[in-house]
């Protein structure tokens, strides 16, 4: 997804962390990398994994927050720049959600959105670079380390790409929907399998997200402007490779080279796939996967 170059950019939606150093012995083994590939879009407690049993300490260095970009002006900006095209997404998120959520029940607010560095400490815990980017409840904030993005395409497949990018941001801002709807709070999301509560609500997220891009081409900068040009078609499939690269049996296949189904936790590659697309091409509304059947899943 490419963003009009004229387009403005305000700045200010997306902050970095302070830097941290780890110290002491040993790092995150690969253990805790395919839990967290398995979790990275729950937004659940962290610190149950990365705590004291990874041999790793983290100091904070400068726990302040500024903006992530001051540079970032314009959509010229965010096609040439990573962290420009978070602040880009970000507010086009930020103006479609702004209409879209009350549609949905949901009194919207924006959630906070940090990149970081190497790790950083969440009210979900302490989350390393490993962790992958996710959404934290209580800080109803997103996190992201952009070095994911290399991983996602490097070792797990995907095509790679902005919009590939940009979905995984969408994805963790459905859950911050998800949020304000009050999702979390009345769904049970302890259990696994294939049409458990944690995967509908993760489902419903991707849908989510496809339905930002679906509209992501008429979201309007302060002056008018679209900050996107119109979707391609291989743009699309940038997105869905990401969906497909993230999905419990594409991860499980590449960590055991077999797929248990009942410890599904987020949805089959085929589902994620299929969801975003539903969304993308119904909108927002269309994305109810808490009441429907298992087998409409």
């Amino acid at each position: 997804m490419t963003f009009n170059d004229d387009s403005q950019l305000s700045g200010g939606r997306v902050k970095r962390r302070g830097r941290t150093a780890a110290v002491g012995g040993g790092a995150l083994g690969v253990g805790a990398i395919v839990v967290f590939l398995i979790a990275q879009f729950t937004g659940v407690d962290l610190s149950g994994v990365l705590g004291g049993g990874s041999g790793v300490t983290t100091i904070q260095q400068g726990g302040d927050t500024v903006d992530a970009a001051p540079e970032c002006r314009t959509g010229r900006d965010a096609n040439a720049s990573v962290e420009c095209r978070m602040e880009g997404a970000a507010e086009s998120l930020d103006a479609y959600w702004s209409a879209e959520a009350p549609k949905l029940g949901a009194s919207y607010t924006r959630p906070d959105f940090y990149l970081f560095q190497d790790s950083t400490d969440t009210g979900c815990g302490t989350a390393s670079s490993a962790t992958g980017p996710f959404y934290c409840p209580p800080d109803r904030a997103l996190y992201v380390d952009t070095s994911f993005y290399d991983e996602l395409q490097s070792r797990y497949g995907s095509s790679g790409g902005p919009l590939a990018q940009m979905y995984v941001v969408a994805h963790e801002w459905g859950h911050h929907v998800q949020q304000l709807q009050g999702t979390f709070a009345d769904t049970d999301r302890s259990g696994t399998g294939a049409t458990s509560g944690s995967v509908r609500v993760e489902l419903q997220a991707d849908c989510y997200a496809g339905a930002w891009v679906g509209d992501a081409a008429n979201t309007e900068d302060a002056n008018g402007q679209t900050f996107f040009e119109p979707i391609t078609r291989s743009q699309i499939d940038d997105a869905l490779s990401a969906a497909s690269a993230v999905g419990d049996d594409s991860i499980q296949r590449r960590a055991t080279g077999s797929v248990d189904p009942d410890s599904f936790t987020h949805g089959s590659s085929e589902q994620r796939q299929r969801w975003f697309l539903r969304g993308y091409q119904q909108g927002a509304t269309s994305c109810d996967t808490l009441s429907v059947p298992g087998s409409a899943l």
